[in-house]
């Protein structure tokens, strides 16, 4: 809902989207994921599971930089390559040290997730998926970044 909020809001400042053909294999992925979960620990016969403290925090964690990332982009976070030459690039928080600080949260918990629920080919898996949509998706906003630079 947000993200979607936030698109509306940018579009209508005159915001452009950029590079989106793969945004559908982030969706498919996605869904996969959490189908891949529920599949492999009902074969596997995963049915009482131990809560793993560690795992636990990791993921607790995980989810204060993501909300920490959403903060820092305010109406600039959504899921799709949105950009306007009327704005800069947001250079606070989390971005001030890492360049895609929520791809890094999306990747630990394509890990952390699944092993919680003692998925661990799925654990495997998807953050390998992870890595091989991220070589779509950076140099995407890479260069949508460089193009409105350049407008701008």
């Amino acid at each position: 809902m947000i993200a979607k909020r936030n698109e509306r809001w940018m579009k209508n400042k005159g915001g452009v989207e950029k590079e989106g053909g793969h945004y559908k294999l982030f969706v498919l992925v996605h869904v996969l994921f959490f189908l891949s979960i529920f599949i492999e620990a009902y074969v596997r016969g995963v049915h009482h599971l131990e809560l793993n403290h560690v795992l636990l925090l990791i993921f607790i964690l995980t989810q204060m930089i993501r909300v920490w990332c959403i903060q820092s982009l305010g109406r600039f976070w959504n899921t799709k390559i949105i950009v306007n030459p009327k704005f800069s690039p947001v250079a606070k928080g989390p971005y001030k040290y890492v360049k895609h600080p929520n791809y890094v949260v999306v990747g630990i918990e394509l890990f952390v997730i699944p092993l919680l629920f003692g998925a661990i080919y799925t654990a495997i898996l998807f953050p390998f998926l992870h890595i091989l949509l991220l070589a779509i998706r950076i140099p995407a906003e890479e260069r949508a970044l460089a193009q409105m630079e350049k407008r701008g």
